[in-house]
């Protein structure tokens, strides 16, 4: 039995498609703004970074034009608290780019050094101290590289305005070497700061303890670039012939090998075979995994590598990416100097950042005095008002080469904020207070 269509019904069936197809192409079309805004705010973001930090290193320069002039202890200590502020503040924009395997050794040193030797100065000028004619053209000396810095930065962020190609494609790797525009960019940057003045002062990043060797590297075996590859490719989470040996690796206080393999570039270093640090340059447009399974997985990653004894610490996420980090902890004692960062992609828990440097360059057999207080002394050394909720052993940094082994008291004040307070555990002084703070995006402390 024939079924007739009537003429109506051809008209419904045609009406119906033809507005499927509108609803289908609607949807498609809301889906690809979608992803360009996603895609936007990537770009919008390494763009912002570059652009703050240009904006910070000449804020630098201004900063030290005055410190030239400043003649009053109060008027150093005002200076270098804005030089602190500016410096982290460019660091921070500096680590959202992705630089891993550029060279940027000059750039990350100034700014560590310069807020850090500007609160020296302070010190000695409040304790009574004059300033020396060395200090004085030691902080013209850096106030020019803080002008050449910002120069250079500004005509990088031109530059990267000016072509066609994405931001995100030319900080990305193009058979194995990065892009011109990035790479010269950042060339030139190192080249404006290699005539730094040496700064010799009490301070965590004074050239004599920044120019220490290694000690997991030092007197450690060399290995074969063969070995070097097959470690590279287990950190990448590629096949060894999908990974090519760069023209050029890393020499320094920590010579590399260098391999690239599509989009990822990863360092392994000579003498001991260790992986320095690995980075997958891409695009995370997407938060489908918690902070929590994120951290799992980069406690996977380091396992996968074979490093143990590493205890998480803290965490935060920025642009869908999760950043952990990691102390190592042996016997009951967290050594906030032996330190491991993980990155990890929130769209699909991959792993796309890793960096040993600070292990690698700590981490080794040590031996402390004995405490001299126990843990109740030194509970009972910190201020009312503050409630001890834990107490543990730590070895923390001191402001010269050395360590020094604390206990680490995890309190809370009578405003519910929780404070983590330091104290020798041989003097029970005082050595350090950081304050917690917790949110959906992390664990971070200031």
């Amino acid at each position: 039995m024939k079924t007739a269509i009537s003429r109506r019904g051809i008209i419904r069936f045609a009406s119906f498609m033809i507005a499927l197809v509108a609803v289908l192409a609607a949807a498609d079309c809301i889906y690809m703004k979608k992803v360009e805004r996603l895609e936007n705010t990537i770009e919008a973001g390494y763009m912002n970074a570059v652009e703050e930090l240009a904006q910070n290193a000449g804020q630098i320069s201004a900063v030290l034009e005055k410190g030239r002039y400043a003649s009053s202890p109060a008027m150093m200590t005002k200076l270098s608290s804005s030089l602190s502020e500016k410096a982290a503040a460019a660091k921070a924009s500096l680590e959202s780019l992705p630089v891993y395997g550029m060279s940027i050794d000059n750039l990350e040193k100034f700014l560590s050094q310069v807020g850090n030797y500007a609160r020296s100065l302070s010190e000695r000028a409040t304790a009574g101290e004059k300033l020396s004619t060395d200090d004085r053209q030691n902080v013209e000396k850096l106030g020019e590289c803080a002008e050449k810095l910002s120069s250079g930065l500004w005509e990088l962020q031109a530059g990267l305005l000016s072509n066609d190609g994405s931001i995100t494609e030319l900080f990305s790797e193009v058979d194995g070497e990065l892009g011109g525009i990035v790479s010269d960019g950042f060339s030139g940057l190192e080249d404006s700061l290699s005539d730094m003045p040496k700064l010799i002062y009490d301070g965590p990043f004074s050239d004599h303890i920044l120019e220490r060797v290694p000690a997991m590297t030092s007197g450690a075996e060399e290995i074969t670039e063969e070995e070097a590859l097959a470690k590279a490719a287990a950190a990448i989470g590629a096949d060894s012939f999908r990974v090519h040996l760069c023209d050029s690796g890393e020499e320094g206080r920590m010579p590399a090998y260098c391999f690239y393999c599509e989009g990822a570039r990863c360092a392994v270093s000579k003498n001991g075979g260790y992986v320095i640090y690995c980075l997958k340059s891409r695009a995370v447009r997407d938060s489908e995994i918690s902070p929590e399974e994120g951290c799992r997985r980069a406690e996977e990653y380091l396992k996968d590598l074979g490093i143990g004894g590493m205890e998480r610490t803290y965490f935060e996420t920025y642009n869908n990416v999760l950043t952990v980090n990691f102390a190592y902890r042996e016997d009951g004692v967290t050594f906030y100097t032996d330190l491991i960062k993980v990155a990890v992609a929130l769209d699909d828990g991959e792993v796309i950042g890793y960096d040993a440097r600070g292990f690698l360059v700590n981490h080794r057999d040590r031996s402390f005095p004995e405490p001299k207080i126990g843990k109740d002394e030194a509970s009972e050394s910190v201020m009312q008002g503050l409630k001890v909720k834990n107490v543990g052993l730590a070895v923390i940094p001191t402001d010269a080469v050395d360590e020094e082994l604390c206990y680490e008291l995890s309190c809370e004040s009578e405003q519910g904020k929780e404070v983590l307070i330091y104290v020798s555990a041989v003097t029970g002084e005082e050595r350090d207070i950081l304050i917690l703070l917790k949110s959906d995006t992390g664990v971070l402390t200031v």
